[in-house]
């Protein structure tokens, strides 16, 4: 279980630990709390909380096919915010 794991440590670091933990935990169940999207986006399912209830749970591709989704909105805000919109593709791949 990680709850925020990742939350204080800078951008580059955290894709290092995440690096880490889908290497050294293939093949074990991990729940990941973040609020940092792309903490999440490769995961095999993904729970969309807002006020303590659940909005969506599904796997991420089929949460972003839902353009309406609460978790493709996430993704959009995320892409405007970084400003580039070459985040989003990268998160699409995934």
């Amino acid at each position: 279980m990680l709850d925020e794991a990742t939350a204080s440590v800078d951008t580059a670091t955290d894709g290092v630990i995440q690096r880490i933990i889908r290497s050294e935990f293939a093949d074990c169940t991990v729940i990941t709390v973040a609020h940092r999207i792309h903490s999440v986006v490769d995961s095999d399912l993904v729970l969309v909380l807002s006020e303590g209830r659940i909005l969506e749970y599904d796997s991420p591709l089929k949460l972003l096919e839902n353009k309406s989704s609460a978790f493709s909105k996430l993704i959009q805000e995320y892409s405007v915010r970084s400003g580039s919109a070459s985040n989003l593709a990268a998160l699409n791949r995934n």
